[in-house]
């Protein structure tokens, strides 16, 4: 996966993760969202829009595809690894993605993997929605299990 960061959030991604894992606030989550590969705009672009409504109000359209739900995670399926100071960085990861008969009925080219930071998840508008980072995905739904790994370690690295 080609990644960046959204320029709204760097800087910033180790502690919305921080902010999630600590419950603080309550309701804040990390949102993945998937997007379509048709149309969708390069990381050039879509790094300068500041929340996920901006996003899909350009030419990116969210997936639909059979099973399709945004992937809200709180506090149990984030982590912001300790500062290390002998390799000069820190990291933060999330669980995979588990997306069982993805697809089917309606299936889609999936083109992009969004991670963003909800700070109220009961507030319901994507205007709220914070994008951190963006990671390149190429797969086509089929009705089969879709696994998603942002990566095998951490999806973002403050170095």
């Amino acid at each position: 996966m080609a990644d960046s960061v959204f320029n709204i959030a760097k800087g910033k991604v180790a502690e919305y993760m921080a902010r999630v894992d600590g419950n603080d606030p309550t309701a804040s989550a990390i949102v993945m969202v998937l997007l379509k590969s048709a149309g969708l705009e390069t990381h050039a672009v879509l790094k300068d829009r500041d929340d996920l409504s901006a996003i899909l109000a350009a030419a990116n359209d969210e997936c639909d595809f059979t099973n399709y739900a945004r992937r809200v995670m709180t506090d149990t399926d984030v982590a912001v690894t300790a500062v290390d100071d002998a390799g000069d960085d820190q990291e933060a990861a999330v669980s995979n993605w588990v997306i069982a008969n993805a697809g089917g009925a309606l299936n889609n080219t999936i083109g992009m993997l969004l991670i963003c930071y909800d700070a109220d998840t009961a507030a319901g508008t994507d205007s709220n929605i914070v994008p951190l980072t963006m990671h390149d995905l190429t797969v086509t739904t089929d009705g089969t299990q879709l696994t998603i790994s942002p990566s095998a370690v951490s999806f973002f690295r403050a170095a």
